[in-house]
């Protein structure tokens, strides 16, 4: 039971990923002349906490059967708010900015529920209208956090190697996995990721999670935007698109499905934390750029094909061919009959 429940996808991936790249980062001083810190440590953390709660909010739409195109949008959007509400008070930027994210995901989860429509291309609308949204906002400039006070206590040295940021992001994965995993909405979740059809015979109120999930991924998105305001002491209106590849690349690597109905909170930590560790071995180890982004599009182009299900029909087609009828040892091909 525990040997097959390992070897799932959704488990097999992100320990797999976590802990080739935990050997690649012990072993940087080998291939380099670098010796490893604390501060290496807690700069993959940094990065984590930079990247995760886009991930984690990916990653959620993923396991549903959806794609939120609009997170990186609602990201920038929320850093903006934060800034140009929180300027007197953190809380009041927090709250701009998650608040407006939960709308955004409402509105957005509405549109695709109600009107059944296929999520891609709703949330790329929603990407691009939020990324001029944020522009108009701030005149197309990079907009600057006058609190030093916070920015100076979101990064602090915590435990050797955590910061405030990283511990509340962590936190948030922790307490979607207890949720996903221990109440109804997680198993609706992943039933209508799986099949939705079969979801709304058997009941499941397809709809309203569908809203529910948006609301989540806009508020989560908004709140790393917001956290990366106060750590940056400033916003940029157009973050690129890196934040969203590198989402969609811990999204596979913790276990996700591009089918949906499979994954887990803990799969996706474990994705981003072993992105987060190829980024600092790339810093550490001085790749040039170009070498970061190539091995990047290189991992995700094997998982999508290791995760293709045309591949693992074949397999069991295969495995079912050379299984003799009496379960015993594998016949060779030329025994076979046609």
């Amino acid at each position: 039971m525990m040997l097959a429940r390992v070897t799932r996808p959704d488990v097999l991936l992100p320990l797999t990923a976590v802990g080739l790249t935990a050997i690649a980062f012990a072993m940087v001083p080998v291939y380099t002349d670098t010796t490893l810190t604390t501060f290496d440590v807690y700069n993959t953390l940094q990065i984590f906490a930079r990247l995760g709660l886009v991930a984690l909010a990916l990653g959620i739409t993923m396991i549903a059967g959806e794609f939120d195109l609009s997170v990186v949008g609602t990201y920038a959007l929320g850093g903006m708010l934060t800034v140009q509400a929180g300027q007197e008070s953190w809380a009041h930027g927090v709250l701009a900015a998650v608040g407006a994210g939960a709308a955004i995901g409402l509105v957005q989860g509405c549109v695709i529920a109600g009107l059944r429509l296929p999520s891609m291309p709703v949330t790329l609308a929603t990407y691009i209208a939020l990324l001029g949204l944020t522009s108009a906002l701030s005149g197309g400039l990079t907009k600057t956090y006058s609190n030093p006070e916070v920015t100076l206590w979101v990064d602090q040295v915590v435990l050797t190697y955590f910061s405030p940021r990283s511990l509340v992001t962590l936190g948030l994965f922790v307490l979607a996995a207890v949720i996903l995993a221990g109440t109804r909405w997680g198993r609706e979740l992943r039933a209508i990721g799986g099949d939705r059809r079969a979801s709304r015979v058997a009941g499941v109120r397809v709809n309203r999670l569908l809203v529910g999930t948006f609301v989540v991924s806009g508020a989560l998105s908004a709140l790393g935007g917001s956290l990366l305001s106060f750590s940056l002491g400033s916003a940029n209106p157009d973050p690129g698109v890196q934040p969203l590849i590198l989402a969609a690349a811990a999204a596979l690597l913790g276990g996700v499905s591009l089918a949906g109905g499979r994954g887990s909170p803990l799969g996706l930590l474990g994705g981003i934390l072993a992105v987060a560790l190829l980024a600092e071995i790339a810093t550490v180890a001085a790749f040039p750029g170009y070498v970061a982004q190539l091995f990047y599009a290189g991992l995700l182009g094997v998982i999508v094909i290791v995760d293709a299900p045309d591949l693992h029909h074949t397999v069991t087609r295969l495995r079912a061919r050379l299984r003799p009828p009496g379960g015993g040892g594998t016949r060779p091909l030329s025994q076979e009959t046609p």
